[in-house]
């Protein structure tokens, strides 16, 4: 039994920092996007064409499931709505107000905190003091990220409305983290993950065409906005909700979202591999305490018996 729980931590943990991987190119995509892409229709698009991506793998399942879905249809509305629509419109929105740094940083230390709490609170799940520990040593270490091991710079930082949307889109991720941990019994992953998109793209269809409406700006088809748009629904929905919504079912929401933290940091990297941004030893040192904190918050807690 210790080794099938220490097996299944392992393989939570490796698709946790998997989709961590993938989704740190999100929000350089949601600060580089949002001069060519309408924010609401961004968010459709992604979902459209990971709903008809997905699709040939789930439908199977959905026919075998369908009257789960339909008695839990309230609960696939709430978790479609702050998992797949708010919290992305909220980002993409953001992203016209503040940085792709700032969007990654907010986002990542707010999420954690909002997702313990609201387990705590809602769904009394226990909060081990390890996990506390973990926590607040990733926080710190994102602040030193922020700050850039600056007291100055820190004293210095100020939210926009930007940074106060992105918060609030980490609030909505938070919610749905907690809403997947409960998933109906006899509902697959796969087939999670379809009604979720399927619900999200239908509820975005009508606020797009009203932005559309309103903003009247044509999307140009280029290879840049082909790219991103493939990226978004091929790995960003598809493969890294699959991924994180599989570490949620195996470790937990409260241990899942600590990886979040990581996102920060494998943005850091990319932009030094990719865009030649230069690595400073306060990269090295805040990565390294995100590290320590996510290790200690996963450390198996042995129930008495």
């Amino acid at each position: 039994m210790a080794s099938s729980i220490n097996k299944n931590s392992i393989i939570g943990i490796g698709l946790a920092i998997a989709a961590a991987i993938i989704w740190s190119g999100n929000f350089i995509v949601a600060k580089t996007s949002a001069t060519t892409i309408p924010p609401v229709m961004l968010s459709f698009l992604r979902w459209f064409f990971a709903t008809v991506l997905i699709a040939p793998f789930a439908l199977k399942k959905y026919q075998q499931e369908r009257q789960i879905v339909w008695q839990n249809k309230r609960y696939f509305f709430f978790t479609a709505f702050t998992g797949f629509t708010c919290y992305n419109v909220l980002l993409y929105v953001a992203g016209h107000y503040t940085s792709a740094i700032n969007l990654a940083l907010i986002g990542s230390l707010s999420a954690p905190i909002f997702a313990v709490a609201i387990g705590a609170i809602f769904f009394k799940e226990q909060v081990p003091l390890l996990r506390i520990i973990g926590l607040l040593l990733c926080v710190i270490g994102i602040i030193i990220l922020i700050a850039k091991g600056s007291w100055v710079r820190l004293k210095a930082f100020h939210f926009e409305i930007g940074d106060l949307l992105s918060m609030l889109g980490a609030l909505c991720f938070a919610i749905y983290n907690n809403l997947a941990k409960h998933k109906p019994k006899g509902v697959s992953s796969i087939n999670f993950l379809f009604v979720g998109f399927c619900i999200g793209t239908s509820i975005l269809f009508p606020s797009m065409l009203i932005e559309h409406i309103i903003v009247q700006k044509p999307l140009p088809i280029t290879l840049s906005v082909v790219g991103t748009i493939a990226y978004l629904s091929i790995g960003c929905s598809f493969l890294a909700y699959h991924f994180w919504n599989q570490s949620i079912h195996l470790i937990g929401p409260s241990s899942t979202v600590l990886f979040g933290n990581l996102i920060p940091v494998f943005s850091t990297i990319e932009a030094v591999i990719l865009l030649g941004e230069p690595f400073t030893s306060i990269h090295l040192i805040s990565g390294s305490i995100v590290l320590v904190g996510l290790i200690i918050a996963n450390i198996p807690i042995k129930k008495r018996a």
